[in-house]
């Protein structure tokens, strides 16, 4: 079978890059893509197509008569996971048709998380009056034809509450929940998308396949039971829940619960407290760092009492000691220093928090509470505090002054610390320009 696929060469602020090559979970989009693919489409397609090779590369779906099937097409801006892929090609598949990938516009979980912020969905109306939104993902059994059936898969979400406060942090909504889906799509088009992707969708989503598996599997239920008591853990503590990589080294006196999955090479220090996280390898968590529904790509570190809460961190980052990450996304090779703060409640307009959008624009999330955003290869000083939805763009540094203390609005390269600093050491070079610009921008060497 052919991979064809569309690029999508826009940049998502505030990481200076195409969706493609951003971090959501522990892997860059494309690699999980790819994998995703070879991982599931063998175990449905006939023998003599379960070989998948790329077709061709497009810059626009307008090529798409260029396809020569059987083949898939995608864009490489979309992320999925395995069920959504699994439900859309057993679908394709029993059509025996050219088909396009649909939600429906009513789902609880895709017009909360996946249609906010996003710009390339097609809604199309049935004849009996349903809406429902058109997805960059098609599949043709033979050659291309424009003569396609949609195949709407839903997202099958459970509501979860996550923690319970007052009403008027809710906006007298009741509990703050999240959706929990079965299966789950996004356009990444927004660092929020790229929070809902790797935290709501792939957390949150496992925890909710896991806990309905359980309660419909009852051997299952004793299996886990035998293994706490064989192991002498708690539920949701032993190794059938919690997935540890080679050579781990995890203390004693660390509590980690489950579902988890740790990579290899890692070391958890003594005191450290995991709950429902996916953590890359060669990641050090140190002493007391408290991790709560969060992912760390590969090669992270964390110094004591670092705190990430409904966080995704990407590759070779340091979160500093004390420091407190609420409902963030920090880019690569970035440095957040101690005792920074990111905050995810707006005080004084207790109202849906707005974010921007891929062209820049600010609209609103649909959430009550949010965080911020760290672009890559940013360096962040000491002592600061961030208001909820601000960003901070790839290659700028801060250095915490008596003005700035508390970050109210996104800073841009332009604005980097390194730009002011007067001394021979007062270099940073640039290695995310924003795609209309030439050549990476360097700092003034002369400094």
């Amino acid at each position: 079978m052919q991979r064809y696929v569309i690029e999508d060469a826009r940049h998502v602020p505030p990481f200076n890059q195409p969706a493609s090559q951003l971090t959501i979970g522990t892997r860059p989009l494309k690699i999980h893509q790819e994998d995703l693919f070879q991982d599931v489409l063998p175990r449905l397609l006939p023998r003599k197509q379960r070989q998948i090779t790329l077709g061709g590369v497009f810059s626009s779906p307008r090529q798409l008569h260029e396809v020569r099937g059987p083949a898939i097409v995608y864009r490489d801006n979309l992320w999925f996971d395995e069920e959504f892929l699994t439900a859309f090609m057993r679908g394709a598949l029993a059509s025996k048709r050219a088909c396009r990938a649909a939600i429906p516009a009513t789902d609880a979980a895709f017009s909360t998380y996946t249609l906010p912020l996003s710009t390339g969905f097609e809604p199309v109306e049935d004849e009996r009056g349903n809406t429902f939104y058109l997805l960059d993902l098609w599949y043709f059994p033979a050659d291309y034809t424009s003569e396609w059936q949609p195949i709407v898969v839903d997202s099958d979400a459970e509501e979860m509450g996550f923690y319970s406060v007052p009403d008027f942090m809710t906006m007298e909504q009741g509990n703050l929940t999240h959706y929990a889906p079965g299966r789950a799509v996004m356009s990444i088009e927004s660092w929020v998308h790229i929070y809902f992707a790797s935290i709501i969708y792939s957390l949150f989503g496992r925890a909710s396949r896991f806990d309905r598996y359980v309660k419909s599997h009852n051997f299952y239920s004793l299996k886990l039971l035998w293994r706490a008591m064989l192991e002498q853990r708690q539920l949701l503590s032993t190794h059938e829940v919690v997935k540890v990589g080679k050579n781990t080294r995890i203390h004693p006196t660390a509590v980690i619960t489950g579902p988890a999955s740790i990579g290899d090479n890692c070391n958890i220090g003594p005191g450290v407290f995991i709950d429902n996280c996916t953590i890359g390898d060669n990641v050090t968590i140190d002493d007391g760092c408290c991790l709560m529904m969060s992912s760390i790509a590969d090669g992270c570190f964390m110094p004591f009492r670092a705190a990430l809460y409904l966080t995704a961190v990407m590759e070779n980052t340091i979160i500093a000691q004390n420091t407190c990450l609420q409902m963030c996304v920090i880019g690569r090779n970035s440095f957040v220093g101690a005792g920074n703060t990111f905050t995810d409640f707006n005080l004084i307009e207790q109202k849906p928090i707005r974010a921007a959008d891929i062209q820049g624009n600010l609209r609103e999330v649909g959430q009550v509470v949010l965080g911020s955003a760290v672009g890559h290869n940013c360096r962040i000083g000491s002592g600061m505090v961030l208001f909820p939805g601000r960003m901070i763009e790839s290659d700028v540094v801060m250095v915490a002054a008596p003005q700035r203390r508390v970050i109210s609005r996104s800073i841009r390269f332009e604005e980097s610390d390194h730009h002011f600093i007067r001394g021979r050491g007062a270099h940073h070079t640039r290695h995310y320009p924003r795609h209309d610009e030439d050549v990476p921008v360097q700092a003034d060497e002369r400094w």
